[in-house]
């Protein structure tokens, strides 16, 4: 990658020791309004050879933010020896599609009316005092006396520019000039006013470089942004860059270069940048299994590859106070070129997972959310696909752009979850705690009673220790449980409620889905959603606890289950701490039972020692798995030492530095979004894999039996 700050080495060769002279003698606050991503133009993308020297360069582009002053920046990043601008003048464009101007001035370097730039250097042509209006279509005309070795410039640019041969960089017609579909030379425009603010780089492969587009419609998913942000008045000032590449990768040199290789220059360098928004790694995933298929190995390699490349990606950004946020990578399966299977579809569901739940960066718009079939998810949706299964059609390429909420622009502090899994900030933004959303599964009953205690004792002593501790709780009922005395386990469950505490659906016998299948496993839920409503009193109980019993056991029949939650309106309740508290209530009844103080004790060490280890487990698989702390949800029982236990279970989580959230809250983290939305494939998420937990000990064997 060429060094930005050879640019200035042009600037210097260039000034020969005079003073630049500009129109705009105050400082100025510039923010890029157009830009393209640089590259080396060869083959059908280069000039004709009759073209490529003493020929005029007529290039229009939309801007998107206006400003009273305007600079261009040319490039010869690719060059390998001096490109010569002999000429260059800038104006408005009557039309796009049209070569035609109107009035505009000559453009200067440093005062003079010609410029050298060095073999990979870019150079800033001084500002010119001219009124731009938001959306106005610009004409730069450069004159080239001698044709770059080998050109730089942007083969995607969907509009139409013009050349004629000759020094006619102030012609208002062009007359006789020949149309092109690519930019040269012409890498960034810059506007300067008071009402510019920043500016949104929008980088990517041919998704975001508008494959095709129609010539002149300007209709790409970046366009309909900028169009979008120019009508808010919030966000009138936001200037906006589209630096998609057409076959671009996140690791390797294709049709230009590497994501990371290119970043710095396409996104960090350019004026006033604050945002960026990735929508990389497509073709990454196509490319390998293009050819042959590919090994596990390379299956896993690829995945932990790129999601390292959004990593530094944005470390870099962020080094330069920019905002990273991420797209998630669209549907491909029926594309004929790359042709994807299912581990293809496997690669990218992984790295979805990773945009969505990482936290690597500063907001997510869930392109794949808005853009997939919702019957066949691995395919783009009939109505957005352009026909070839990879590319959106103009319909889809509108509804990418919609699907950016503007409120992340609207703020320079903000940083919410965007898109179709928009999320909160979970707590208060400084307040950086561990976090747990306590909930309490088989209400009204679970495990055996006290001597002379009843259900409705139990769940009041948890209720009671809850509110002592301010900490919120989610309860989840199963009907068919608490049969042997209906009336206690009405009263449980009226106990709960009556406590303020929200409940849920855990099916009505807590059946094994493997086991039953999805059908029964459907009605079991439905069975229980009569007696679930009544005890909810009108509240929103439409949670329901996953992960399943063997979920994932057997995929078709996990996603059959999930489609008919979904279907039902059900969000999934995840787990991601537990310590099997429910293996505790038969021993410490059986110990109560014989008087023994010494069992109960080593029993109430026990349950608080596999607490503390449980919770250290989880924040370790959490920062090994998505890089940070999730806030985490934590399973209990309504049992009968939960509740002897519970309050100085509260104490220990405070004592590490836990604070206690709701389900809703916890469950607002983009880390859970395969549970908040069923429609998305595969398990619930519960931090299963690497590091291995360490076993709990759990209750000592026969003890009191």
């Amino acid at each position: 990658m060429r060094l930005w700050h050879s640019a200035l080495i042009g600037l210097a060769l260039l000034a020969g020791g005079a003073d630049a002279r500009t129109t705009n003698a105050r400082p100025a606050h510039w923010i890029a309004s157009w830009g393209s991503a640089q590259m080396i133009a060869d083959g059908d993308n280069a000039l004709a050879p009759d073209r490529a020297g003493a020929v005029t360069l007529r290039q229009i582009v939309r801007l998107s933010a206006g400003g009273d002053t305007v600079r261009i920046r040319l490039s010869n990043a690719f060059g390998t020896r001096p490109l010569v601008i002999g000429g260059a003048h800038v104006a408005r464009a009557v039309a796009p599609g049209t070569a035609r101007i109107a009035a505009g001035a000559r453009m200067t370097f440093a005062g003079r009316p010609t410029a050298v730039i060095p073999a990979g250097a870019e150079l800033y042509a001084d500002p010119v005092a001219m009124p731009i209006a938001p959306g106005l279509d610009l004409a730069v005309s450069l004159y080239l006396p001698e044709a770059a070795v080998p050109q730089t410039g942007h083969p995607g640019a969907r509009a139409t520019g013009f050349t004629l041969a000759g020094d006619h960089v102030a012609d208002a017609a062009l007359t006789g000039a020949v149309p092109t579909t690519h930019w040269y030379a012409l890498a960034d425009v810059e506007v300067s006013g008071p009402g510019s603010t920043g500016t949104v780089v929008t980088i990517g492969d041919s998704i975001t470089d508008g494959y095709g587009v129609t010539p002149d419609r300007n209709t790409r998913w970046p366009d309909i942004l900028a169009a979008r942000l120019r009508s808010n008045a919030a966000t009138r000032g936001i200037g906006l860059v589209n630096t998609g590449i057409g076959g671009n990768r996140v690791l390797l040199d294709g049709v230009g270069p590497n994501l990371l290789a290119r970043f710095d220059r396409d996104v960090i360098a350019r004026s006033g940048v604050r945002w960026a928004i990735v929508l990389e790694g497509i073709n990454d995933l196509g490319v390998l299994t293009r050819d042959a298929p590919a090994t596990p190995a390379q299956h896993a390699a690829i995945v932990a590859q790129v999601t390292a490349g959004y990593r530094q990606i944005v470390a870099r950004a962020h080094a330069h106070g920019i905002k990273v946020i991420g797209g998630t990578v669209m549907p491909f399966v029926g594309n004929d070129y790359y042709h994807a299977g299912p581990a293809s579809e496997a690669d990218r569901q992984a790295i979805n997972r990773f945009i969505r739940s990482s936290g690597a960066f500063d907001a997510v718009i869930d392109f794949d959310a808005v853009m997939r079939d919702p019957v066949r998810p691995d395919r783009l949706a009939p109505a957005l696909d352009s026909g070839d299964h990879l590319h959106p059609s103009e319909a889809g390429y509108r509804v990418m752009g919609a699907a950016v909420p503007l409120d992340l622009f609207k703020s320079r502090t903000t940083a919410p979850m965007l898109g179709a899994v928009a999320r909160q900030p979970v707590g208060p933004a400084t307040d950086q705690r561990p976090a747990i959303a306590f909930t309490f599964d088989d209400i009204p009953a679970h495990g055996p009673l006290l001597p002379g205690e009843t259900r409705k004792d139990v769940i009041g002593r948890i209720a009671t220790a809850l509110a002592a501790a301010k900490a919120p709780a989610f309860g989840f009922l199963n009907a068919g449980f608490g049969l042997d005395d209906p009336a206690d386990a009405a009263q449980a469950t009226a106990a709960w409620r009556a406590a303020g505490l929200p409940l849920g659906n855990h099916s009505y016998t807590h059946g094994n889905l493997d086991q039953i299948g999805a059908a029964t496993f459907a009605a079991d839920v439905a069975r229980n959603e009569a007696p679930l409503a009544a005890a909810a009193k009108g509240t929103d109980w439409h949670w329901f606890r996953c992960p399943f019993l063997s979920e994932g056991g057997t995929p078709a029949v996990r996603d059959a289950a999930r489609a008919d939650l979904k279907a039902r309106g059900y969000r999934a309740a995840a787990v991601t701490m537990s310590f099997g508290d429910f293996a505790w209530n038969a021993p410490y009844t059986a110990c109560v039972a014989k008087r023994d103080a010494a069992a109960i004790a080593r029993l109430e060490a026990g349950f608080l020692a596999d607490a503390r280890a449980a919770a250290l487990a989880s924040r370790a698989r959490a920062k090994a798995q998505v890089g940070r702390d999730i806030p985490y949800v934590l399973l209990m029982h309504v049992g009968a030492f939960d509740a002897h236990m519970l309050p100085r279970l509260l104490d220990l989580y405070r004592e590490m530095g836990f604070r206690f959230i709701t389900l809703a809250e916890a469950e607002a983290d983009p880390y859970y979004a395969a549970a908040v939305d069923l429609s998305l494939p595969g398990t619930t998420p519960s931090l299963a894999g690497p590091p291995a937990t360490p076993a709990l000990a759990g209750p000592p064997a026969g003890l009191c039996s």
